[in-house]
């Protein structure tokens, strides 16, 4: 999979796809590869304030739930409707149509912190050779 090089990733595995001070928030494909089948997605509300590193959602697979991080602190704007109805968007168009919320962020600075591309598929690189070790 290549991973879009105009996004951020954290190391909890959530891409960040930021412009003009707004942002989409999403978790990526080496998450969704791991969960499995998404069978639920649970989105805050328009108006929640978001925290860095807090959670704030869960996804739910055939395997597990999984919490969803805050890449960056900001106010909801909107969550992806969508995934209510298609959760299986998530495996399908983890980086596309599967983003879980558009923020505005509270300081886009903080997107300076977060893994680059390269940087991320490096990280889930060691990852993999450490689950094999």
């Amino acid at each position: 999979m290549a991973y879009p090089t105009n996004y951020r990733y954290t190391k909890e595995h959530e891409w960040v796809d930021a412009k003009d001070g707004m942002a989409k928030i999403g978790i990526t494909d080496y998450a969704q590869s791991e969960l499995g089948d998404v069978v639920f997605v649970e989105l805050p509300a328009a108006g929640k304030k978001l925290e860095t590193g807090k959670s704030f959602g869960t996804v739910e697979s055939v395997k597990a739930v999984s919490e969803i991080y805050a890449p960056a602190s900001g106010e909801v704007l909107e969550a992806n409707g969508e995934l209510q109805n298609k959760p299986e968007t998530i495996n399908s168009d983890p980086h596309g149509a599967a983003w879980l919320v558009k923020i505005k962020l509270a300081n886009p600075a903080e997107l300076d912190k977060l893994m680059d591309s390269a940087a991320y598929e490096a990280y889930i690189a060691a990852k993999g050779k450490e689950a094999s070790a």
